[in-house]
């Protein structure tokens, strides 16, 4: 069949959960059997994330061809087990230096360049992946030239905001162009006045009639609410937004983000959508394996506490690791219950204080020098009390340090990135980053190859494979002028990258559970595929 395309919306306020919606959609799709892709258009000017503060925006994904992506992007690929690459990923900023490229090249023959066409066009090129339909994309991907049955387009922002318009636009341009091919979604928010004691659907009303000024009729409304609606109400937003009483969904507070596409499939989500379109909607996918996943999360009753050690205090900062410590507890029968630990807040003198009752640390990636000497002292009280501990990329990079100075004797031992003139720069910068003076994706990204060492505890942990392939984003990596001092002092270097010889992974065998990754395996963490390292990691935590 031709490929479908669904866009989804938000209106009344941000932060409903669009990126959670669109997942769902995409895997109660999967289990019908179709091909799905979603993709992520974001109206901010930044060419990607990978230069924001992740208090602005949370953590920054990374796909396996090495875009720097929205956290979104997570969520999609954790629910759908799909491997999103740099085309799934869109901006405004890739949008427009894309057009400015081409008019510096001449490609416009003289012409003007305009928001409409010009811009409106490179967007909804973008939206039906044409590239990729001519064969072009990613090889690494597995997408080059796939046909897709789906492609799930989630619009970032707020209907109304100035910045999303000619996303707006070129939307409505490709609902006339695509006609029964093309659903649009979008989400609302429906509000509970206590004092009142109603939910107004007022705010949805406007939301839709603003929609509907662009030019765009809804076809699926999905309300967010933090209570139940009834059909009474359901049935007076249908009315007043021109929807049929059907396509008319709520999205209610659920106790997981999981629980949310067996909702939507109760609900007849994803039938609604075939229905719009003029598939036969056939019969509802079992979903065996994630409902047992559910079931496992439901019946989880023991709890786990595991320190979070980084200084970012905000849930999204570290988005991915949170959700792939849920997921090993969820498949090592137990509850992880996670606790922020501030590492600017850490000092030697309060550091058995603020782990108290921790099972477990994870010593959190990051960049800069603020808060990496907690971070440090973090690691020295996980290895000498030997609590199982999981050094993350900067996290890595600080146990190093702190093995050097407190094993090897090299006091002054640091990273070339917190302190370049150190005399022990047991970590250093890597050779190609030398001479790169731009910030923005110029790091190492993406998936990289990693050959484990027999017998090691991370090679137990993947199970029957030697090589593995994990995704990075660092500048810095460990010197491997120091590897035999290391090894001969008991922190085995037991993950190498074949081609350029980096240390990927460190581990200290006598410990019960103590490994660094330089690479960042949180992100291939999926529901129905938990990460081996974490599902170690939670399994020597819960046998403490």
């Amino acid at each position: 069949m031709d490929t479908k395309y669904i866009f989804v919306t938000g209106g009344v306020v941000s932060s409903l959960g669009k990126g959670i919606i669109s997942a769902s959609i995409g895997k109660l799709l999967q289990a019908r059997g179709y091909k799905v892709t979603i993709q992520k258009f974001d109206p901010y000017i930044n060419i990607d994330p990978g230069t924001l503060n992740p208090y602005e925006h949370g953590e920054c994904y990374v796909t396996v061809d090495g875009m720097e992506t929205d956290l979104d992007l997570g969520h999609y690929e954790r629910f759908t087990g799909i491997h999103t690459t740099r085309n799934n990923s869109i901006t405004t900023g890739r949008i427009y230096k894309t057009v400015i490229d081409r008019e510096r090249h001449g490609d416009y023959l003289g012409k003007t360049i305009q928001v409409v066409p010009h811009i409106t066009d490179e967007i909804k090129r973008r939206m039906l992946r044409e590239d990729e339909r001519l064969g072009g994309g990613d090889s690494t991907s597995g997408m080059k030239g796939e046909e897709l049955d789906f492609v799930i387009t989630e619009v970032g922002g707020t209907i109304g905001d100035i910045e999303s318009a000619p996303f707006m636009e070129a939307i409505r341009q490709l609902r006339w162009q695509l006609g029964r091919d093309a659903v649009c979604v979008h989400l609302t928010y429906v509000p509970y006045l206590k004092a009142a004691e109603e939910l107004k659907t007022k705010p949805t009303q406007h939301s839709v009639k603003e929609l509907q000024g662009m030019g765009i009729q809804p076809d699926i409304l999905v309300l967010r609410t933090e209570r139940h609606l009834d059909n009474a109400l359901r049935m007076k937003v249908a009315s007043f937004c021109n929807v049929d009483l059907e396509c008319v969904v709520q999205s209610e507070d659920m106790p997981s983000i999981y629980e949310v596409p067996v909702s939507m499939q109760r609900q007849g989500l994803d039938a609604a959508i075939l229905r719009k379109i003029g598939i036969p909607v056939g019969e509802t996918p079992a979903m065996k394996p994630w409902h047992d996943f559910l079931d496992k999360q439901r019946s989880a009753n023991k709890e786990v506490h595991v320190a979070l050690v980084g200084k970012y205090d905000l849930q999204d900062a570290y988005k991915s690791i949170r959700e792939s410590l849920n997921l090993a507890g969820i498949y090592n029968d137990v509850k992880t219950k996670i606790h922020f630990v501030n590492s600017e807040e850490i000092t030697a003198q309060n550091v058995a204080e603020k782990l108290d009752g921790m099972a477990g640390l994870v010593v959190c990636p990051g960049f800069g020098q603020r808060g990496i000497e907690g971070k440090i002292i973090a690691a020295e009280y996980g290895r000498t009390h030997d609590i199982p501990t999981f050094g993350i990329c900067l996290g890595m990079q600080m146990m190093v340090i702190e093995f050097a100075r407190n094993v090897l004797g090299y006091k002054d031992a640091n990273s070339a990135e917190m302190d370049d003139k150190t005399p022990h720069n047991v970590i250093d910068i890597m050779e190609e980053q030398k001479n790169i003076t731009q910030m923005g994706g110029t790091m190492r990204l993406g998936a990289y190859e990693c050959l484990l060492s027999e017998g090691s505890r991370t090679y137990m942990a993947y199970g029957k494979d030697t090589l593995i392939k994990e995704r990075h984003r660092h500048r810095y990596e460990f010197n491997n002028a120091y590897k035999d001092e290391y090894e001969a002092a008991g922190m085995k270097c037991v993950g190498i990258n074949p081609a350029s010889n980096l240390v990927e992974i460190v581990e200290i065998p006598e410990k019960k559970w103590y490994i660094g990754t330089q690479f960042h395996p949180e992100y291939s963490s999926t529901v129905l595929h938990p990460h081996p390292l974490f599902m170690s990691f939670i399994k020597a935590c819960v046998s403490e």
